[in-house]
């Protein structure tokens, strides 16, 4: 099996439509041959993920939830803070709509991102 490596940019790109286009890729859905128990997914390389928006007010208004396990333990973060690590976000948001099985960590593990510093440094060389 060969796997191909898909090149997409985030600019002014709609962050959830964008991260079920890449999860779709990362299974293999979008192959023929697709059978859920094997791992035959794609990579994906994502440029300008910092640039990816959202729609309606979700950048002031959507709040994360996470608890400790102890009383008192609720803990919330901002979109607007979690965009500070964009990468960060956007690979929580695939693996949150990638199977909940033992394949899901090989195929987040093909997801890399593309910034500005090393195109800039591979123009540069």
């Amino acid at each position: 099996m060969e796997r191909q490596t898909h090149q997409l940019d985030a600019t002014n790109q709609i962050a959830g439509r964008l991260a079920s286009q890449v999860a779709l890729l990362l299974q293999g859905k979008n192959k023929a041959s697709y059978q859920p128990h094997l791992d035959q997914g794609d990579n994906v390389v994502i440029s300008n993920i910092a640039q990816m928006k959202f729609s309606g007010k979700k950048v002031e208004q959507k709040i994360y939830y996470r608890h400790s396990g102890y009383p008192g333990g609720i803990k919330q973060t901002k979109l607007s803070d979690r965009m500070k690590k964009p990468e960060e976000l956007f690979r929580d948001m695939v693996r949150l709509m990638l199977p909940k099985n033992k394949l899901a960590a090989n195929m987040i593990k093909r997801l890399t991102f593309e910034s500005a510093k090393t195109k800039s440094n591979e123009s540069n060389s």
